[in-house]
């Protein structure tokens, strides 16, 4: 199944459904299969083999298949939220014959093969491998694979919120998700690259109608608790802070690196992997390119949109038809979709007259 973004002097080789939301601001297509992260390993025992693919469902057989000792990023995923763990066991990585370059590489170009919402690495990489992982992503968004990516630094960087806040400038952008900082977890400190896999279980597997803002975060506390100036300049730089507010650990906002809302984005790639889906198993190459057919895909279209309208994804002002700027003939159909995704509220402001 072939989909992605185009433009209007495009024509694509391959058949599918390509869609464009076009808005005020920059059309931005988020996507991918809801409710499971994708973690690369990097050890995992000798009961599997290097570059094989495991789904996890349970802590139970992850510890069966990796060992106890291997599982944490897929214990914390699950703890999360995640309703399944995609593994790729990394080969290992010993400087000479297989780079962290190599093998991430190498990993990537697996997993564009498999579906998946979230990606996070095991533990903590190199800038590099954070780097290559956004090109990958962004890579992927233009093929039509939706997914993010959530990162995370050291136990020294997460000392110091500029340094988290310098790689959320570095890896900005509306797919990618940076932890500033670590966590203390039944006593163990844990970096926020080590806790990442955490946050990426919960993106996965919030509902696309919800917000991870002010999630309650089952851990004792952070590691380093900043200060009110300190926590507003790491969201105006587009950085994931964890709070504890006295009583509990939580998310201050659930934003992506480039400052957009993650709610926001799950609901546009909701949109885009589900329309296309469909289009695929129901459509292309079943149904004949007249008025009937035309309308048979844009009533099947409005129906999927109203269903989002009634679980508060998006407003019910939804517009499905013709693109008056294409002709739709011969095996090309063009559709103009308007939607507006419903945010959470998340600023109160009271007036009180007393």
């Amino acid at each position: 199944m072939a989909g992605g973004n185009w433009t209007p002097t495009e024509s694509k080789v391959r058949p599918g459904l390509y869609i464009n939301f076009v808005s005020a601001a920059v059309a931005q297509i988020q996507g991918g299969a809801r409710g499971v992260v994708a973690i690369a390993l990097k050890n995992y025992g000798a009961n599997v083999s290097a570059k094989e693919f495991h789904l996890i469902e349970s802590e139970k057989q992850a510890v069966d298949l990796f060992g106890a000792d291997n599982i944490k990023s897929i214990k914390l995923a699950l703890q999360g939220g995640a309703k399944e763990v995609l593994v790729y066991t990394l080969p290992v990585i010993d400087g000479t014959t297989v780079t962290e370059d190599t093998a991430y590489t190498e990993a990537f170009d697996e997993l564009d093969t498999r579906p998946f919402n979230v990606f996070v690495f095991d533990g903590e990489v190199a800038d590099a491998a954070q780097d290559k992982a956004l090109t990958w992503a962004i890579r992927n968004k233009s093929e039509g694979k939706h997914f993010m990516v959530v990162f995370g630094g050291n136990a020294t960087a997460d000392l110091d919120p500029a340094v988290g806040n310098a790689r959320s400038i570095r890896l900005a952008e509306e797919y990618a998700v940076n932890l500033i900082n670590g966590v203390i977890l039944n006593g163990e400190p844990l970096s926020s690259a080590q806790f990442s896999p955490y946050i990426a279980g919960l993106i996965a597997g919030t509902p696309i109608n919800k917000s991870i803002t002010y999630a309650q975060i089952r851990v004792d506390d952070v590691t380093k608790r900043m200060t009110n100036a300190q926590i507003k300049e790491a969201l105006t730089k587009g950085s994931l802070v964890l709070v504890h507010d006295g009583e509990k650990v939580k998310i201050e906002r659930g934003i992506c690196t480039d400052k957009k809302k993650i709610r926001t984005i799950r609901a546009r790639q909701a949109i885009s992997t589900d329309i296309t889906k469909t289009a695929a198993d129901s459509y292309i190459g079943k149904i004949d390119n007249n008025v009937d057919g035309q309308k048979a895909l844009i009533s099947a279209i409005k129906a999927y949109l109203e269903r989002l309208a009634v679980a508060n994804v998006v407003t019910n002002e939804i517009v499905v038809d013709l693109d008056p700027n294409f002709e739709s003939i011969g095996d090309k159909v063009y559709l103009f979709i308007k939607v507006t995704e419903v945010d959470s509220m998340e600023e109160i402001y009271l007036t009180i007259q007393v």
